[in-house]
């Protein structure tokens, strides 16, 4: 997707494919059709880190909530399927605009709360970058969920050390990011984002530790490119498309098993 337009951000969407796929296809209840921004009596995912799009798109697409080969439209001119994921675009799936970071965190808050407002059981997930951290609403947002005790949101962090401009502990460090949010009252929990198995058994165990008056926020440890050798452990690689050589490696690294859109 990225290569057709030379445009977006491959590195952080590799990392986080096991996530997405975890989450849309085992642990989350969401109904696809017919799809409606409230999503009662249903789970609702907010993206926060919304440059991370094109997988997040391939998750909804293949889950469901758009044709497989609307994924060839991807930052084309009138296409839904835009670089930063937007509400007026009417795509289904997509809840919030997340071009700016730092802001999701906020808005599933939010959505939590309301949920408990209507009496709704289901829950919450949202997922955000760890360079994202750097900006000061999500930590208002942190200290904001204990106090209220919204404890059916299930927030992951995509803990790979890379931002736009570096590594994370170059840039702006994290420090001990657990640490950092059991001090703000979250329950913690770790776990390899790139290991499928661990990752449904993270998730699954998480839901189990929900409604239980804290937050709950995963640190998911990944590998930015994961999956393309020349593209791992780089942040050069957060927002820049590879040449025809470059994707014809990457695609032979990377088995196919459900076919291109």
């Amino acid at each position: 997707m990225v290569h057709a337009v030379q445009s977006g951000h491959p590195g952080g969407s590799l990392g986080c494919t096991d996530y997405f796929t975890a989450l849309y296809f085992k642990v989350m209840q969401h109904r696809p059709e017919p799809f409606d921004m409230d999503g009662k009596d249903q789970d609702v995912f907010f993206l926060s880190n919304g440059h991370i799009s094109p997988v997040f798109y391939s998750a909804l697409a293949r889950s469901g909530y758009f044709p497989v080969k609307e994924l060839a439209t991807f930052r084309k001119i009138d296409s839904r399927l835009q670089g930063h994921p937007t509400t007026h675009e009417h795509l289904p799936g997509v809840r919030v605009a997340s071009g700016s970071l730092g802001q999701g965190m906020s808005v599933a808050l939010g959505a939590a709360l309301a949920k408990k407002l209507n009496k709704d059981s289901k829950l919450v997930y949202s997922l955000h970058g760890d360079g994202e951290l750097d900006e000061g609403q999500n930590w208002e947002a942190i200290m904001f969920a204990a106090h209220h005790k919204v404890d059916n949101i299930i927030a992951t962090v995509d803990y790979n050390g890379q931002q736009i401009d570096g590594p994370t502990s170059k840039v702006m460090g994290l420090g001990d990011l657990g640490a950092k949010f059991e001090a703000f009252g979250w329950k913690v929990m770790n776990m390899n984002g790139n290991d499928m198995d661990e990752v449904v058994a993270t998730l699954e165990k998480a839901k189990g530790l929900t409604g239980k008056g804290q937050p709950i926020v995963i640190l998911m440890k990944t590998e930015m490119g994961k999956g393309v050798d020349f593209m791992e452990g780089s942040h050069e690689w957060h927002g820049i498309a590879p040449n025809d050589e470059q994707l014809a490696k990457a695609l032979a690294q990377l088995p196919e098993t459900l076919g291109d859109y």
